[in-house]
């Protein structure tokens, strides 16, 4: 069985989020550390690969699949990325759709939110999308 490819490292969020070079991008990574952290009440992990690629999570479930495939891995999270901030929400974004439409600039893939800034969005909204993971993942995925 293979083994997950991103895994939490034992680098400094801190120092991720210091890295960033523009200091928009990194003033708005700060603050949605601030928002999950104070939302899920959970510590922040850096989870990566050997790639070189690093996501900030928060939580942490143990998955298994019909076809066997089991692992571990963050309940929700974000990461810098050249072309925009990519918010993680395990869940997907299926039954979010009066949320993302009230948004504002945005698009999607199966499990990331992709936004340029926090100036383009409606912080509020994506407080309830964040609470809404949190909710599905405790559902799917029971706290222990």
């Amino acid at each position: 069985m293979m083994a997950n490819k991103t895994v939490p490292m034992a680098l400094k969020v801190s120092d991720y989020i210091a890295a960033i070079k523009d200091p928009q991008r990194r003033e708005d990574c700060q603050q949605i550390l601030d928002m999950m952290s104070e939302l899920s009440g959970w510590e922040p992990k850096l989870w990566g690969n050997t790639l070189g690629s690093a996501i900030v999570g928060f939580g942490e479930y143990h998955y298994k699949y019909e076809s066997g495939r089991e692992g571990d891995f963050m309940r929700l999270g974000f990461a810098n990325r050249s072309q925009n901030i990519s918010v993680y929400i395990m869940p997907g974004y299926e039954n979010m759709g009066d949320q993302l439409a009230r948004l504002g600039k945005h698009k999607i893939g199966k499990s990331c939110l992709y936004i340029k800034r926090l100036s383009d969005i409606d912080v509020d909204v994506l407080k309830e999308i964040i609470r809404k993971d949190i909710e599905i993942m405790a559902e799917r995925y029971p706290l222990s």
